[in-house]
């Protein structure tokens, strides 16, 4: 699901993009946000029909050795361990995710060669033989080697990332949280529920969408008076040779302060410096906490910023 520091992120895209036009037309722009977050679940749905489609690999690779004019005992009785998996099994019959792959056009038609050269990679691996050789059958070894076949041979691949990447140039961005929930799904599947796969919500929070809304509609209504701001304080920097990035960070980070009551001072500047730290110059990490640190002084006296909930008054 997605997260404060993903939402964050999200929010800092589009107001990037939005920066770059002369007339912003804000309530197109917040379409695109909210867009781009839900298209963060197709990502997640992509990922867990691959799984599927490595199973359907595994059982055309039978077909095929059966169909030889020789087959060999192995082709004739081969070892279903793997297309039987428990996990797999239940990622294809998942209805929730089938419906949503049906729903949104998902689908790796186009990739065959692809999701064939991932198989045979993993049918040559030490995991995958010592997996099939076991005598052992039990869902918990069904779903922990399900888990480390998605860490060592799916996570990590590099021409699936470019996939992704040309399908969205923010999906390279989202794949570390979609990682995490593709991992966290399977390894959280239970015998006993009906669908043994529970998907995981999107959203932690139905107040997600209005916290993205709200950062991003009033960043930039008070684009002026907060980089008015954010230059007064840095008197000492050349306003041009400071990171357009840096900027805005630090007024997304002035308008949390403002305006989300609930949300603790020293999270909002912990968040701001963390992005900067992927999303900047090496040295816009001290920077933007030397700024904010002073803002927060001088927004305090002024009593601008009010902090509401147990522990934060």
């Amino acid at each position: 699901m997605l997260n404060r520091r993903h939402i964050r992120m999200k929010v800092m895209q589009t107001l990037y993009a939005a920066m770059q036009k002369e007339d912003t037309n804000i309530a197109l722009y917040e379409k695109e946000l909210v867009k781009s977050m839900e298209r963060v679940y197709d990502l997640y749905a992509y990922m867990l029909l691959f799984m599927v489609k490595l199973k359907h690999a595994a059982e055309d690779r039978i077909e095929k050795n059966k169909a030889k004019k020789l087959p060999s005992q192995d082709d004739l009785n081969p070892n279903l361990k793997f297309v039987n998996n428990v996990i797999l099994n239940a990622l294809e019959n998942n209805q929730r995710l089938n419906k949503y792959v049906e729903d949104n056009a998902i689908g790796w038609a186009e990739e065959k060669d692809l999701i064939k050269k991932v198989f045979n990679e993993i049918r040559e691996s030490d995991l995958y033989q010592e997996y099939m050789n076991s005598d052992r059958v039990a869902f918990s070894e069904d779903r922990k080697f399900i888990a480390q076949l998605f860490i060592d041979f799916v996570a990590p691949n590099e021409q699936l990332h470019h996939i992704f990447e040309e399908k969205s140039i923010y999906w390279v961005d989202d794949l570390p949280l979609i990682n995490s929930m593709v991992l966290r799904t399977i390894q959280s599947a239970k015998k006993e529920t009906e669908q043994v796969i529970t998907l995981m919500d999107l959203y932690k929070d139905p107040e997600d969408i209005g916290f993205a809304k709200e950062l991003f509609r009033k960043t930039l209504l008070n684009e002026k008076e907060y980089t008015a701001m954010i230059v007064e304080k840095a008197k000492n920097w050349e306003v041009d040779r400071i990171a357009a990035m840096d900027i805005l960070l630090m007024r997304m980070g002035i308008t949390e302060l403002i305006n989300f009551n609930s949300i603790p001072t020293k999270v909002t500047l912990n968040e701001y410096i963390e992005l900067s730290k992927d999303y900047s110059t090496p040295k816009s990490k001290v920077f933007i906490n030397g700024i904010l640190d002073k803002l927060v002084a001088d927004l305090t006296k002024e009593n601008k910023i009010k902090k509401i909930g147990r522990g934060l008054m």
